[in-house]
């Protein structure tokens, strides 16, 4: 049975939703001011291209953007628990930012490929600013490879969330990922099992609470 387009759609639109929130936590905050300002840029396109999913899914489903991203009980959240993490130190922040990047590029690379004209259209619309958004990253990789400390402390953020990477794809689009990560790093990553998207870690629930606040707080029927 072919998979539903929605259902695609949701998984893409919550991961990007999410990652963009969390990234959005490094505003004011991050250890470079040129980073305040690259992870609110990258955040604002992450949730810019949730919008435009979720858009998608809800001319399928029958109903709006809004009440895809803010109104499903927390079950229904489809997204990969790597973006569901809250907000990491640095380097894992920065280990998270590549893996996620890595994979998403190879789930574009499908999209744009695919039988369908608008899920294409719209993966090559996103593509064009994800590709910034892998630049940055492959940036901060280089750099912390560079110095013993960065080294070290980026393989083991590396080492920590990849069975949550591995989670991001499936099937042969996991494969593709994990040999793209591999080949890329100068060491190693273990054989390990995925942790899959029906899991929910528990910032998730806090995050959903904290994003939802103001829509919960409005009658119900108000216009956004």
């Amino acid at each position: 049975m072919t998979r539903p387009r929605a259902d695609l759609l949701l998984e893409l639109a919550d991961d990007e939703l999410i990652l963009g929130w969390r990234d959005s936590e490094w505003t004011g905050i991050a250890p470079f001011l040129e980073e305040d300002v690259a992870f609110s840029s990258i955040a604002q396109n992450e949730i810019g291209h949730a919008r435009a999913l979720y858009e998608l899914a809800a001319r399928d489903l029958g109903t709006d953007a809004d009440a895809l991203a803010f109104d499903r009980p927390i079950a229904e959240y489809r997204c990969a628990p790597l973006v569901q993490l809250r907000r990491l130190e640095w380097a894992r922040t920065i280990a998270r930012h590549w893996l996620y990047e890595t994979a998403d590029a190879v789930r574009i690379e499908a999209l744009k490929d695919s039988d369908d004209v608008e899920v294409a259209g719209l993966a090559g619309k996103i593509e064009r600013e994800e590709t910034y958004h892998r630049l940055h990253a492959e940036m901060w990789i280089e750099r912390l490879l560079a110095a013993p400390e960065g080294r070290t402390r980026l393989e083991e953020a590396l080492l920590e969330l990849w069975p949550y990477a591995l989670g991001v794809l499936e099937g042969e689009l996991r494969e593709t990922f994990a040999a793209r990560v591999r080949e890329r790093l100068p060491f190693g990553l273990p054989e390990v099992e995925a942790i899959p998207r029906d899991r929910h870690e528990p910032e998730l629930a806090e995050l959903l609470d904290e994003m939802t606040i103001v829509r919960r707080s409005a009658p119900v029927g108000a216009q956004w």
